[in-house]
């Protein structure tokens, strides 16, 4: 019987041939070599946490593909490091309810390219609408605001195709265990991604190459007979003809308003998916004035902080930092980390401890500028695939819990709303970004900041001001910063360097609202309408957004048959 078996666990010195991880795995599966069909690296991750004794290892998981009968099989099955891969195929379920009309998905995030990919794909042939741009254009208002600070509100770093994530680093990594991960990561390798990251621990595409495999995805869309119009807002939504403007939802949502270009239309629809992202503030307010059920969640806001990657690297790696193989290259990537604290405060009615935490870090890459909203600084971080800048940058952030800040969604909108154009303000105006460094924010200096030298900012290119960021961010968000700063760099030699750089703001790490929805993935208020993805506070982050919105299209598949 043919099977494929995971050997987890094999450790080689990062300079070793790729080919002693295949004889290690053969030894660890003790079978006869006529038995074994076929050796390939299945994931790869990288141990440093020894190096001061000894040099970092590569730890692999090697795929095999092999033939078993029924006792080698059993004998594998209880074997520590070693998985037996059970492959279960999509399941997919095709309803019988006619549809009206063709589906709409709005937005092409992560979330909406897949359930409007998997829609295409099984004869569905989808509508989406996406407010911002398409590739081109959208790189095109990117650039342009961050060389003359001209900003498009509605396409920039945070709207157009692929989504907000698609100007950062295309980070794959995810906390959910769930089978369609692997499916997503496949996917997006089949459109163009690099082959890498079905095999790497923390996978990412970067800026660069994620725009390509955005346009791959449209493109299929469409040919599969889907139509995408960008720079198309979804600015209304009814349950049945001449329904006036102001009313909620009863049933079923017959049609919907849409903008282009600055005229105003209506098209049926025979359901809708919401795939909006975490920044469609204007949207939020049309769903909630159609009825939906809407809800705070916690959020994190912050700063982004800079260091030199090569300071990363040695922290990370100590010696063997830039240790070269025989073909001149570093053996070890850019240096990534992941660092947390949480700490029990009074006052809190939330389960969990405050944190401070690093978010979206950035290896080799540039701190961007990310507002979609006139008068307001927002910051995101961005790497190509070679990550090859100077500076290294992520968030830290800091837990707001809906008590912090009045209780509603609303009120959680409105106070990122608020940190945003006081970093505006704070910044000089022209989105020049507040920027201090780490030791002046520290000592709690509020006049004669030192001058970045060593790190220089790279936020649109140098448009900073130095300020206080305290006079910023609210109180429990600086405190938080101030104790975490020094803890993280008691774990990572050199993070809370005097000369390491903080800008602001981080607002946009997560949606602070969820869209509740039922059991069948669709909204109360509307039996066709499917909150789904970061925006409707179900995801968060690139792979996990995806994978919502493949099921939000298969629970949509299970009720209605294709189109003829």
């Amino acid at each position: 019987m043919k099977s494929t078996v995971i050997v987890k666990n094999i450790r080689i010195p990062i300079d070793a041939p790729i080919e002693e991880c295949y004889k290690l795995a053969r030894g660890r599966l003790s079978l006869p070599r006529e038995c074994v069909l076929s050796l390939s690296l299945h994931k790869r991750s990288i141990d440093a946490r020894h190096r001061k004794a000894s040099k970092p290892e590569f730890v692999y998981s090697v795929c095999v593909e092999c033939k078993l009968d029924a006792k080698r099989l059993e004998r594998l099955k209880n074997t520590s490091d070693i998985e037996v891969v059970t492959c279960q195929p999509m399941t997919i379920e095709r309803g019988f309810e006619p549809l009206r009309a063709r589906p709409l998905v709005v937005g092409f995030g992560p979330c909406g390219m897949f359930a409007a990919l998997l829609l295409a794909e099984q004869g569905y042939r989808p509508l989406v609408v996406e407010r911002g741009g398409d590739i081109s254009s959208r790189t095109r208002a990117v650039d342009e605001f961050i060389r003359t600070g001209r900003l498009n509100t509605e396409t920039n770093i945070q709207f157009g195709a692929g989504g907000a994530g698609t100007f950062s680093d295309g980070k794959l990594v995810t906390r959910i265990n769930d089978p369609h991960c692997s499916y997503v990561l496949e996917r997006l390798r089949e459109f163009g991604a690099p082959d890498e990251i079905t095999k790497l621990a923390k996978p990412h595409i970067g800026t660069d190459r994620l725009l390509g495999v955005v346009g791959n995805i449209a493109r299929r869309i469409c040919e599969l007979g889907g139509e995408i119009r960008f720079d198309t807002k979804l600015v209304d939504l009814y349950s049945r003809r001449g329904t006036v403007s102001d009313s909620k939802l009863d049933g079923n949502i017959h049609s919907v308003g849409l903008e282009s270009n600055g005229i105003r239309y209506d098209i049926e629809v025979g359901a809708v998916i919401l795939a909006i992202g975490h920044s469609a503030r204007d949207t939020f307010d049309l769903v909630s004035r159609r009825g939906a059920d809407m809800t705070a969640k916690p959020f994190s806001v912050g700063v982004r902080i800079e260091h030199l990657q090569s300071d990363i690297d040695d922290a990370l790696y100590g010696k063997y930092a830039s240790l070269v193989g025989a073909d001149n290259k570093r053996l070890l990537p850019p240096g990534e980390y992941q660092l947390s604290w949480r700490e029990e405060q009074r006052g809190l009615k939330s389960d969990t401890a405050r944190g401070v935490y690093s978010f979206c870090m950035c290896p080799g890459g540039e701190v961007v500028a990310a507002a979609s909203e006139e008068g307001g600084v927002v910051t995101n971080g961005m790497s190509r695939y070679a990550r090859d800048g100077r500076n290294a940058n992520a968030a830290i952030a800091v837990s707001v819990f809906p008590e912090d800040i009045g209780g509603g969604w609303q009120e959680s909108v409105e106070f990122q709303r608020k940190l945003e154009r006081a970093a505006y303000k704070a910044g000089g105006g022209d989105y020049r970004a507040p920027v201090e460094l780490v030791g002046d924010f520290l000592d709690g200096r509020t006049s004669g900041f030192h001058e970045p030298k060593r790190i220089l900012p790279t936020y649109r290119g140098g448009e900073y001001t130095l300020c206080d960021l305290s006079g910023v961010l609210p109180e429990f968000v600086t405190d938080m910063l101030k104790k975490g700063l020094p803890r993280f760099g008691h774990k990572l030699h050199g993070f809370d360097a005097r000369d390491a750089l903080l800008t602001g703001v981080e607002t946009r790490t997560s949606s602070p609202l969820r869209i509740i929805r039922q059991d069948d993935r669709t909204a109360r208020v509307a039996q066709n309408l499917y909150p789904c993805g970061e925006g409707a506070g179900y995801a968060g982050g690139i792979t996990s957004a995806a994978v919502d919105g493949i099921y939000t299209a298969l629970a949509l598949m299970k009720r209605y048959a294709p189109l003829g």
